[in-house]
């Protein structure tokens, strides 16, 4: 496992391990991200890690002005954390998630752009994008949106030329290599080829959101009356 150090302002440094989006990369991520909290040093206040980079936000203040300084401080840190987390054993995969979706239709605006950038029919696409394995890379861009990796090759379509003002909590949707499911309503230029009635993301629970890095999901297809009657 390499390890990149660089500031991101004057708050924050960024921790790169690798410069793929897969299963090894993000091992190492979640390897040197529990060693970090595990380490529970003082001014440390959050860790964020997603595909190949953790980054590590602190309070300048905790840390002497003596020896570089807090920048210097925390790169120290993380440097031995770094030396614990490559004797990790790690786990990827600690929850595996089924998600229902409803393909198509008025939930799923984008499916003819898929099927018809793809070559394939709107059953294929349901059916290929179920089919699939996915991980959690990342959580971003609103609350609890979950960045997956597995999306099959024949399903890799661009995002949209322009994006939704307004895209409906729910949404299933592929943008490039990736998929994923909007949590919230948002704006958004992913394809949208289908919605689910599961909420990812619940502000008065804990955790609020249902997926994390590393977790693992599946899509399983639902009818119009079993989305119609999910409660």
């Amino acid at each position: 496992m390499t390890l990149k150090l660089e500031p991101l302002g004057d708050l924050a440094v960024v921790a790169t391990l690798g410069s793929g989006i897969d299963a090894a990369t993000l091992k190492s991520v979640l390897n040197f991200a529990d060693a970090v909290a595990a380490a529970r040093a003082r001014g440390i206040t959050d860790i964020v890690p997603a595909y190949a980079t953790v980054t590590v936000f602190y309070d300048s203040a905790q840390f002497p002005d003596g020896q570089g300084g807090a920048y210097e401080s925390v790169c120290r840190i993380l440097e031995a954390c770094s030396q614990r987390a490559r004797s990790a054993p790690g786990a990827l995969g600690a929850k595996l998630l089924e998600i229902p979706v409803l393909y198509g239709g008025e939930h799923g605006p984008d499916m003819e752009v898929v099927c018809e950038h793809c070559r394939i029919g709107a059953d294929d696409v349901a059916s290929l994008h179920s089919g699939a394995d996915y991980m959690v890379h990342a959580i971003g861009f609103t609350p609890g949106f979950p960045y997956l990796g597995g999306l099959p090759d024949p399903l890799k379509t661009p995002r949209r030329d322009s994006p939704r003002a307004r895209v409906p909590a729910g949404s299933v949707a592929i943008g490039g290599s990736q998929t994923g499911v909007y949590p919230i309503a948002s704006p958004g230029g992913w394809q949208i080829i289908g919605r689910t009635p599961l909420a990812l993301f619940r502000p008065r629970e804990e955790p609020a959101a249902l997926l994390k890095p590393g977790d693992r999901v599946r899509f399983r297809p639902m009818t119009a009356e079993e989305f119609d009657s999910w409660k």
